[in-house]
């Protein structure tokens, strides 16, 4: 595919574009000699030369309008003064070595060895897409390229700018690298994955663009690295390749303590954009001004991240991800509890996957009182560490009131959402398929 390149010192050319499932690969335009300047003579000069060789390269001056010739075109004939001095019918190799070394002779006729130059497409750049990025948006802040998006490779440095005549030409070629970068990803999960106990399964990974939080004093968007892993949600500052690389995360969370939350994608005029998200028929060039596609990660303490990725797709899996590590890894752990009080007395509160609530003293461990998830019909909490729980009396009917205060009420309250999530993911066979669909991708 032919299109416009920017490379990082901002030069622009026209090049071919060349994807196959590892590597993308740009073509630049260049000058190749097919005929005269035998190889086997330079190779030739090189091994006699001695022990220090000189090589001078100049300038060609018939090239530039040689390149606006069509692909193939041979060189433009010079006239006899300047076939001398003109580096075009020159072998370009200048030796300084032991001069008795002499090289074979060349042919005597001046037609005969006369070089012939031809435009052709040469590898540039290759860039291998295991853990790559793309991104439409311009560097550090939440501007979209017209038309254009940046490829990054894992090393975080070959960044290239790829530029197209359409939105459409854009929107293809980003779309069919970003399915090559995910499979890439996929096919690595599965790798790791084989060497992983059950419990520290790689459900999903990959690139997301942070966004600043607005009251920032300069807010500026930074590329994240995120990973369900097992009991945690990793973000990298970059990849990890390695083991040891895991243990290098710049924050990590347990999974069931914090809330996925899409943001709102429909629009005043097109109350139908969300669902067709849903559906998967929402095409990424109907968000109007380029309004990215955010998710929120809703932490302890009242605390947040809000990311955003380049595609509706990448939504989806992003949700459905979490939905599936987080049901997991509350199968896996059962239960969870929590030191809290109540008129002045220590307790616990345990959420179980299979009874619901249990409170108890710290010290004696007697059991105060239990409800199933079932029976919670309410709650309120005053957002800094009071809940009130509104549960039904199975006997009686009547709604009673457990107050409770936590140290960490969010990372509470996010608990009993996952669990009773969870819960009810588990009696919908839909659902409860799925989960075995992905055991058998993870494994």
């Amino acid at each position: 595919f032919l299109t416009r390149y920017r490379n990082q010192t901002y030069n622009t050319y026209d090049v071919h574009l060349k994807l196959t499932k590892e590597v993308l690969t740009i073509q630049k335009l260049d000058v190749v000699c097919t005929r005269g300047g035998d190889p086997q003579l330079n190779v030739h000069l090189l091994r006699t030369a001695g022990e220090e060789v000189t090589i001078t390269v100049r300038y060609l001056r018939e090239v530039p309008s040689f390149l606006k010739l069509p692909l193939g075109s041979p060189v433009p004939p010079a006239d006899q003064s300047s076939r001398v001095s003109s580096p075009l019918f020159d072998s370009g190799l200048h030796l300084n070595g032991n001069s008795s070394n002499t090289a074979p002779s060349s042919p005597s006729s001046p037609s005969a060895n006369e070089p012939k130059y031809e435009k052709r497409w040469l590898d540039a750049v290759s860039l291998p897409l295991l853990m790559a990025r793309v991104s439409k948006y311009k560097a550090g802040t939440d501007k979209l390229r017209s038309n254009s998006f940046e490829v990054c490779a894992l090393d975080g440095t070959s960044i290239n700018i790829l530029q197209f005549c359409t939105a459409a030409e854009s929107t293809d070629w980003l779309q069919a690298i970003s399915t090559n970068i995910s499979d890439l990803t996929l096919e690595n999960m599965k790798m790791i994955n084989r060497y992983c106990s059950p419990d520290d399964q790689i459900v999903h990974m990959g690139w997301v663009c942070g966004n600043p939080h607005p009251d920032d004093a300069a807010p500026s968007s930074t590329f994240k690295f995120l990973a369900l892993r097992g009991p945690w949600l990793y973000i990298f500052r970059s990849p990890p390749v390695s083991a040891t690389d895991w243990g290098q995360a710049e924050t990590l969370y347990i999974l069931y303590e914090v809330l996925f939350k899409v943001h709102k994608l429909w629009m005043a005029e097109d109350c139908w954009i969300q669902a067709k998200f849903y559906l998967g028929l929402q095409q990424d060039e109907e968000l109007q001004d380029g309004e990215p596609f955010c998710f929120s990660i809703l932490v302890g303490h009242g605390q947040s991240h809000t990311f955003s990725v380049e595609m509706t797709s990448d939504l989806a899996v992003w949700e459905k991800s979490f939905q599936r590590a987080v049901f997991m890894e509350v199968q896996r752990v059962g239960s969870k509890t929590y030191m809290c009080s109540s008129q002045s007395k220590v307790l616990c509160l345990t959420i179980d996957f299979g009874s619901g609530f249990t409170c108890s003293e710290s010290s004696s461990k007697k059991i105060l009182w239990r409800y199933k998830f079932s029976q919670l019909k309410g709650s309120s909490d005053d957002g800094k560490t009071r809940v009130k729980l509104l549960f039904k009396n199975a006997e009686n009917k009547q709604i009673e009131m457990k107050e409770l205060e936590f140290s960490n009420l969010t990372a509470v309250l996010h608990c009993i959402h996952s669990f009773i999530a969870s819960k009810v993911a588990s009696v919908d066979p839909v659902f409860v398929n799925s989960q075995s669909i992905s055991g058998m991708y993870m494994s």
